[in-house]
């Protein structure tokens, strides 16, 4: 990759490799195994410190997501999530990923087959993937 310094231009090695593409979509699914879960260690494994989203029209900070999906499993509801039709696209230690989420919904009046496009921002650290940023919208 090339980076403008001032007036001259300098080549800084890029460690993302194609390898890593596969790793960012098992990360997207590392945490929908955690939430399913109510996992918050598993999710803490995948995001990173700063993480956030916009989920259903607001900003969830930290583990307020988890929390909201939580509190959905103790309202009775089931969720699975299933990243389908991935498209990652790297740049040294970054990611960003968009695919289509399709799952379904359990809850008292039956299961429900829904889909979200959803898109991610991801920064390795260490060697390991992390989720910074998080988006979802339902499909109608």
């Amino acid at each position: 990759m090339t980076i403008l310094t001032g007036t001259a231009y300098a080549q800084v090695a890029c460690p993302a490799q194609e390898e890593d593409k596969a790793k960012v979509v098992e990360t997207m699914q590392q945490m929908y195994v955690a939430a399913a879960k109510d996992d918050l260690t598993g999710f803490h494994n995948v995001a990173a410190a700063g993480f956030y989203s916009f989920d259903g029209g607001k900003r969830f900070d930290g583990d307020a997501l988890m929390n909201l999906i939580k509190a959905a499993h103790d309202a009775g509801k089931r969720y699975e999530w299933k990243v389908t039709e991935p498209e990652v696209h790297l740049m040294c230690n970054d990611a960003w990923i968009t695919y289509v989420n399709r799952g379904t919904l359990q809850d008292e009046s039956g299961t429900k087959n829904l889909s979200w496009l959803e898109s991610a921002f991801l920064h390795k650290e260490a060697g390991v993937w992390k989720i910074q940023f998080f988006h979802s919208t339902r499909v109608p």
